[in-house]
């Protein structure tokens, strides 16, 4: 039926929080929510769509888990106590209303993304029960099997039920700790998207969108500076997406892109929610970032680019969030504003310090800044370097491409 899909595909994330919520157990409330929807398909054809389909999913969800629990309680009789307690908990009308549902949304984010669970399971949780993604399509996406992947996300589980980690918002006190989380897993979720660790594409867009919704979503329950902030520099970095690579997938760098392939409308929405997260008491790193990527977005070519602002605007980064990408990436807008001289000295005391010895993207911008100043040899050896550690296919044919001008000239 196809009211029924449409249902399933505006609702079920909200049926499922719900349900969650309500039978305190993943694995009871993804089995709940099939069975409601499978209810659905055989009584709406003949019955109609109920006014509230929501409200009606959740109540046959909850019905169906308590009959499933009553079946099986022969087994085990923890389960017949459980379905007891179930029943006599009310599902009152507020069970199903927007504000109870969106609160319901929320909890199950910061539940998926609790600091008691690895990135990595915080990362698959939030992809498969807040993103709806199949088990095997997180594990193509992060390279791994899909029994692996499926064991990581049965251990989160396990971990939440066995710890009894609260399904719940965290108090305003604990709030800004537990964003950092929430917000942490989503820009991995989008830089993987954006520009893919490995593997033949530049990018993934099936992730990067993911990412997007999920700060939608994120944004639309909690607004705060800094999902505004993630938000913001998520659609702004988006914008670029078509010009990123050739139209056979070969990458193509930021000031060679063609900028009349920037998506506008993307630039106009990451504009107005970075200007909403500026005037917060303290900006945060992805307000920061978003500026940053607004001052490219702006600009009308590389040439035209404040190279000044953004060295300033890295600087800021570098003092509240201070990491050694971060100054790479001061050190190639210092080259920019400064030339590469300059920018070279930085690098490579980073480098003198041990640091980014194994981030092919240092030895990658090292190799330009030499290649630039005529140093072939030094650009040589650190674009051999880069070309070691790069695991994404473009990525290394774009240094194999360095290499060969240089033997060439």
């Amino acid at each position: 039926m196809r009211e029924v899909g449409r249902v399933y595909r505006a609702e079920s994330g909200r049926v499922f929080a719900t349900l969650v919520r309500l039978l305190g157990d993943f694995d009871l409330a993804e089995e709940a929510l099939h069975d409601a929807f499978a209810a659905a398909m055989q009584q709406w054809p003949e019955a109609g769509v109920p006014a509230n389909p929501r409200a009606w999913l959740i109540s046959a969800g909850r019905f169906k888990a308590i009959d499933a629990m009553r079946r099986r309680a022969r087994f085990d009789a923890s389960l017949q106590q459980l379905a007891q307690r179930l029943e006599a908990r009310r599902c009152d009308p507020p069970d199903a209303d927007g504000a109870a549902v969106e609160d319901d949304r929320l909890r199950l984010i910061f539940t998926c993304c609790h600091p008691a669970l690895s990135m990595e399971a915080r990362t698959a949780l939030t992809l498969r029960e807040v993103c709806g993604l199949t088990t095997e399509e997180i594990a193509s996406a992060f390279l791994t099997s899909p029994s692996t992947l499926a064991q990581r996300i049965v251990r989160a589980k396990a971990k939440i039920r066995d710890a009894a980690i609260p399904y719940q918002t965290p108090s305003r006190e604990d709030l800004p700790d537990r964003l950092d989380g929430v917000l942490h897993v989503i820009y991995l979720v989008f830089n993987e998207g954006y520009a893919a660790s490995s593997g033949a594409s530049v990018t993934r867009p099936d992730l990067s969108a993911e990412a997007i919704r999920l700060g939608r979503l994120l944004v639309e329950l909690l607004p705060e500076s800094d999902a505004l902030g993630l938000l913001a520099l998520m659609l702004l970095h988006e914008s670029r997406r078509r010009s990123r690579t050739t139209p056979d997938g070969e990458l193509v760098l930021l000031d060679e892109q063609d900028r009349s392939l920037w998506d506008r409308s993307l630039i106009e929405e990451g504009r107005q929610l970075l200007l909403r997260a500026l005037p917060a008491p303290a900006v945060g790193p992805f307000a920061i970032q978003a500026a940053i990527a607004a001052v490219h977005a702006e600009s009308p070519s590389a040439e035209a680019t404040d190279w000044n602002e953004i060295a300033a605007l890295y600087e800021l980064l570098r003092r509240i969030a201070p990491s050694a990408v971060i100054e790479l990436n001061q050190a190639v807008a210092v080259a920019m504003r400064d030339g590469p001289a300059s920018g070279l000295e930085l690098i490579d005391g980073i480098l003198a310090r041990g640091e980014l010895a194994e981030y092919h993207l240092a030895h990658s911008a090292r190799a330009e800044l030499c290649r630039r100043l005529g140093r072939t040899d030094d650009a040589r050896e650190s674009y051999r370097r880069a070309l070691e550690l790069a695991r994404q296919e473009p990525e290394r044919r774009f240094l194999e491409r360095r290499l060969a001008e240089l033997r060439a000239s």
